[in-house]
C-alpha cells in the first residue's frame, strides 16, 4: 500500500525503524547521563544553585522579568516595523515595472546577505556618529535597526514565495472582472497567500525574538540572556541560570507558535468556507470565480 508521499513500510522496514528508534533512545539516554554526571562532578546540580529561582523572588523581579520585558519590547517593535516593510518589498519584487522590481530586488538581496549582527553594529556606530540618541537607549535602537533591515528582507522573500504559490487562475479570475494589478495583489492574492506563508513567517518572528540576544551580548542591551552575567555574579550558578533562561525562551516561543497555529487554522477555515484557494496544497480545489453582482 502506498500513500501520496511515501510507500507504506513493510514488516522489515518497520523492524528497522523500531531498531533505529531504540538505538537513538539509548544513545540519547547515555549522552544525558554523561552530561548530568559531569554537572554533578562540578557541583552544578547542588540545590543551592537552583533553589534561588524558587525561593528568592528578587532574582525574578530584578533580573529575569525586566530582561524578558526588554526582549519582548525589542522583538515586538522590530516585528511591527519589519512585517509591513517586508510585505511592501515583497510586493515590489513582483511588480511588472523594472524600475520598481530591480531596485527593490537589489535592496532585498543586499540586506539578506549581511549578517544581522553586523547590521546591529553598523546601526550602533551610525547612532553614535550622526545622531543625538541617548546612550541609554542606543543599544535598543541599534538592535531594532539590525533586526528590521535583515528580517524585512527575509519576510519580503516569504511574501513573494507565498504569492507565487497561488494558482494562476486567481489572477486570471481577477482580470476577468476588470481588476487592476494593484487591486488583484491587495484584494485577491495577498489575503490568500497569508495562510500559505504563515508557518514560514512565524518561524521568522521566532528568529527575531531570539536574535535580540545578540544585542545583549555585544551592545549592552539589557535583554533576557544578558541577565545571565548579573545573576551568575550574584549567585554563582551559571549553568542553572542558562537552563532557566532557555526554558523561558522555549515557553515564549511555544506560546507564539501556538497562537500562530490557532490563527492559521481559523484563516484556513474561513477561506475554505468562502471557496478561496489557500495555497499550493489546495490547488486541486476549483477556485470560485465571482460573477456579475458579486463582490471580489
Amino acid at each position: 500500500m502506498t500513500s501520496v508521499l511515501y510507500d507504506t513500510p513493510g514488516p522489515r522496514a518497520k523492524a528497522r525503524n523500531w531498531i533505529y528508534s531504540g538505538i537513538f533512545v539509548v544513545a540519547f539516554g547515555l549522552v544525558a547521563w554523561w552530561a548530568l554526571s559531569l554537572m554533578g562532578e562540578k557541583n552544578q546540580l547542588d540545590a543551592d544553585k537552583w533553589t534561588p529561582f524558587v525561593t528568592d523572588g528578587q532574582i525574578w523581579t530584578t533580573f529575569l522579568i525586566p530582561g524578558l520585558l526588554e526582549t519582548l519590547k525589542a522583538g515586538a517593535i522590530a516585528m511591527v516595523i519589519a512585517i509591513p516593510l517586508g510585505a511592501l518589498l515583497g510586493i515590489g519584487r513582483l511588480s511588472d515595472h523594472a524600475w520598481v522590481r530591480v531596485p527593490v530586488g537589489a535592496v532585498v538581496e543586499f540586506f539578506r546577505a549581511i549578517p544581522v549582527l553586523m547590521l546591529m553594529l553598523f546601526g550602533s556606530a551610525l547612532f553614535v556618529q550622526f545622531s543625538t540618541v541617548s546612550s541609554d537607549v542606543r543599544p535598543l535602537y541599534a538592535v531594532i535597526t539590525g533586526l528590521v533591515l535583515y528580517n524585512a528582507a527575509v519576510i519580503a522573500e516569504i511574501v513573494r514565495a507565498g504569492v507565487l504559490s497561488l494558482p494562476s487562475g486567481q489572477t486570471d479570475a481577477a482580470k476577468a472582472i476588470g481588476m487592476r494589478k494593484g487591486q488583484t495583489m491587495v484584494y485577491v492574492l495577498v489575503p490568500q497567500a497569508v495562510t500559505a506563508m504563515l508557518p514560514a513567517l512565524v518561524s521568522q518572528l521566532v528568529v527575531i525574538l531570539k536574535d535580540t540576544a545578540l544585542g545583549g551580548s555585544l551592545l549592552g542591551l539589557g535583554e533576557l540572556l544578558s541577565m545571565n552575567r548579573q545573576i551568575s555574579a550574584n549567585y554563582s550558578n551559571t549553568i542553572a541560570t542558562l537552563v532557566v533562561i532557555a526554558l523561558i525562551y522555549i515557553a515564549v516561543n511555544f506560546a507564539l507558535t501556538t497562537f500562530a497555529s490557532w490563527l492559521e487554522g481559523r484563516l484556513r477555515k474561513s477561506t475554505k468556507g468562502s471557496g478561496a484557494v489557500v495555497g499550493a496544497g489546495d490547488a486541486a480545489a476549483p477556485a470560485a470565480v465571482p460573477t456579475g453582482g458579486g463582490g471580489a
